[in-house]
């Protein structure tokens, strides 16, 4: 690593909104990065990882809505330095792309929908390098290959919509590193991807940077994904750098409780525990806004909440004592795309391939696998919002498969589905309460307004919000927030049965660990079934009786969760569990 920074940041303090009514997101944070040099920044969302980056590039709001202050000062190609917060547009159009560039988080929403990959990266060279169409082409393609894209001259031609979420972030990064810029910014790029796909793109990031010798500054949430790719670290808490050393020191001896909250709220990889810390186990918050810390160790917490392994065998004997509650047997679902005279008939397509099992009352049963594996198309068939098109789905006497319109109607209120995205699965013109209320009203629950309106704020406090939350809108909570507002819906009409479809990827590891641990409580108090599904088979067997892993529509392993977790029988399932970061 060289000694000369590339790129020093000093006193950047960015607040939005007008004079007298300022939100200081950023607050005197300070860093340097060298050439070569990977450095992390860590820390919940709102903490000012990300508007710290946007700073940098110059791409936060007008001066009218945003004051930016202090200095960011990069190291130039031509050998000069440059403060990047005093450049004019011109002067940053030359700079973006060229010495320094960004990998944001969202692939889908970076790249423009109605232009081919292969054109949007294309374009970066022609304008930075001055090379014909033709060159620019042929170099995008090198690109591609670089970047390990299947069918490099097809994906040329493709659209966004057309490439998975890793291809797409795989495209983001090869029209990032274009220029060979200097500073390569990467701003969770890997937080909504399988644990594959996220060991690959980091292996990626770790080579194209040992070829070029770029420094990188990579933000996350997630501290074990920080250990397999930073030499050090800043944690930031509410705008400002609250601890920062090298990643060893960091993870080895964190000094502030904060550090050590955000390091505890994952699941352990080693140890069954009743529930998993967070935050406010490590920081008490007083009313006045400040926090003080409890002199907790996560040791030591770790060992109040490890679970008895006697106690849990016993309860797992006494649930598969119990009838199935539902029970899928040979379920095939499968698709073929219409002949026409452009184009023949596809061969069919198995999204889930002759799949049985069994959930019991009172079962968590963990749904596991990558992107494309049929989790989800599983998932929604069991609600028969996904035609099957063979197979049976039996819910306790109930065939499912056979209901008609008013009878499936009334099934659906047995079991609910919880979505990944919050965000989008509320409508955005009802208030939370409204939204809490309308399956009650759809379904004629609790006779009258008054007395849905009394259920809704009983459930709003039982999953953790207040009562003066009924009016705000989903734009006005956090992330973590509105899946607690998707969960009391889902409650509202008193179902037997959950579907939670990765209704955690998206979160922060402490608003993941607060909703894991309402979940259970929830399935504790009201004696709830689950179907989990997800990505992460940490999470998953935190949260699971038993776990199935599913590949390319079939099941590759079903077991007890620690069982498959600590001694798996599958190739496959032992190189998703090798890619879980430390």
């Amino acid at each position: 690593m060289e000694t000369t920074p590339v790129l020093t940041v000093k006193e950047l303090s960015v607040s939005f909104g007008k004079a007298g009514e300022q939100f200081h997101a950023v607050k005197n944070v300070s860093f340097t990065l060298h050439k070569g040099e990977t450095l992390g920044i860590v820390g919940e969302s709102g903490s000012g990882k990300s508007v710290t980056s946007l700073s940098v590039m110059r791409l936060t709001p007008p001066p009218s809505l945003c004051t930016l202050s202090g200095k960011a000062e990069l190291l130039l190609k031509d050998g000069s330095r440059s403060d990047l917060l005093t450049l004019n547009q011109k002067q940053l159009q030359r700079c973006r792309g060229n010495d320094i560039a960004m990998i944001f988080q969202e692939p889908m929403t970076s790249l423009n929908p109605v232009f081919t990959c292969g054109w949007q990266v294309a374009e970066s060279l022609r304008l930075h390098k001055n090379l014909s169409a033709r060159e620019a082409r042929e170099r995008t393609i090198e690109l591609f290959k670089k970047v390990k894209l299947p069918r490099p001259e097809s994906m040329y031609d493709a659209y966004p919509h057309q490439l998975s979420g890793g291809q797409k972030q795989r495209v983001m990064i090869a029209m990032a590193i274009s220029c060979d810029p200097a500073v390569l910014i990467a701003d969770e790029p890997t937080t909504a991807l399988d644990v594959s796909v996220q060991a690959t793109i980091l292996e990626l990031l770790k080579e194209l940077q040992q070829e070029t010798g770029m420094a990188m500054l990579f933000i996350t949430h997630d501290l074990g994904i920080i250990s397999r790719i930073a030499q050090n670290v800043l944690v930031m808490y509410k705008g400002s750098i609250v601890e920062t050393g090298t990643a060893t020191s960091i993870f080895n001896n964190p000094a502030h409780a904060y550090t050590k909250g955000l390091l505890s709220c994952r699941p352990s990889r080693n140890t069954g525990l009743t529930r998993l810390p967070v935050i406010s186990d490590f920081m008490h918050f007083r009313p006045d806004g400040t926090t003080e810390e409890t002199n907790l160790s996560p040791q030591a917490l770790e060992q109040q909440l490890k679970r008895d392994p006697q106690q849990e065998k016993l309860r797992r004997e006494a649930l598969y004592k119990q009838t199935p509650l539902l029970t899928v047997k040979d379920l095939t679902i499968a698709y073929r795309k219409k002949k026409s005279w452009l184009k023949p008939a596809t061969p069919e397509f198995r999204a889930v391939d002759n799949v049985s099992f069994e959930v019991y009352p009172g079962e968590t049963l963990g749904l596991v696998g990558e992107s494309g594996c049929g989790k989800t198309t599983l998932g929604r068939s069991i609600l028969r919002l996904i035609n099957t098109t063979t197979g049976s789905i039996q819910y306790g006497d109930t065939d499912v498969l056979a209901l008609d319109e008013k009878q499936l109607r009334a099934f659906r209120r047995q079991i609910q589905l919880v979505f990944q995205d919050p965000y989008s699965s509320l409508n955005p013109r009802m208030t939370a309460g409204a939204a809490i209320m309308e399956p009650m009203t759809v379904h004629g629950l609790y006779n009258n307004a008054a007395g849905r309106k009394k259920q809704t704020l009983e459930l709003l406090k039982k999953v953790g919000l207040e009562e003066s939350h009924f009016h705000r809108y989903p734009h006005q909570f956090s992330g973590g927030q509105r899946q607690r507002i998707c969960i009391a819906r889902a409650l509202s009409l008193n179902p037997r049965f959950l579907i939670c479809d990765e209704s955690v990827s998206a979160l922060d590891v402490s608003v993941q660990a607060q909703v894991l641990n309402l979940l259970n409580e929830l399935k504790r108090d009201q004696g709830l079934t689950y179907i989990f599904i997800s990505h992460d088979l940490s999470v998953v067997r935190f949260m699971s009786d038993r776990m199935m892993v599913m590949r390319e529509g079939k099941i590759e392993e079903l077991g007890d969760a620690d069982e498959v977790y600590l001694h798996p029988q599958s190739e496959y399932t032992r190189k998703l569990i090798s890619a879980i970061p430390d």
